[in-house]
């Protein structure tokens, strides 16, 4: 079942937030510190913000996924319509239970939302050395939007 999050999903979602940040900080230590993104008292006030929906994937009380999303308008930029984006800012499935069908499970649920909010789009961001997450959305017929690029000195 996916719903929105609550507060006493938090020991779950801050057991995910590690398990996704260590991925990326095993990729890249230079920029990602071992740590989580969110404490409880920031995950608390996220969840009561309808401006950044969480989703949760709940197998009977257990949260083995998540789907951390905020809207993004552009309105009255010079350059840019005015649209309306609902970006997926993370998205996370408990190690033991990726490739059962939740990830996908939880984009097509934040994909739906979306399109109920009047939504134009759905954007994210994935780290270039996360190869499983680059198969995954590319799996999931998402096409790249931009793409930063670096040069360490």
């Amino acid at each position: 079942m996916i719903r929105r999050a609550e507060e006493r999903d938090i020991p779950y979602l801050l057991n995910l937030l590690e398990q996704v940040n260590l991925v990326h900080h095993l990729a890249r230590p230079d920029i990602f510190k071992k740590a989580t993104k969110y404490n409880e008292e920031e995950l608390k006030e996220i969840i009561k913000d309808d401006n950044k929906p969480i989703f949760v994937y709940d197998e009977d009380g257990t949260v083995t996924g998540y789907a951390f999303t905020y809207y993004i308008k552009h309105e009255k930029d010079n350059i840019l319509t005015d649209i309306k984006t609902l970006y997926i800012d993370d998205l996370c499935v408990d190690s033991s239970k990726r490739k059962s069908g939740i990830g996908h499970k939880l984009y097509e649920y934040v994909k739906g939302f979306a399109k109920d909010q009047g939504c134009y789009n759905l954007t994210l961001n994935v780290w270039y050395s996360n190869e499983s997450a680059l198969r995954f959305y590319k799996s999931l017929d998402l096409e790249p939007l931009k793409i930063m690029m670096e040069k360490i000195l």
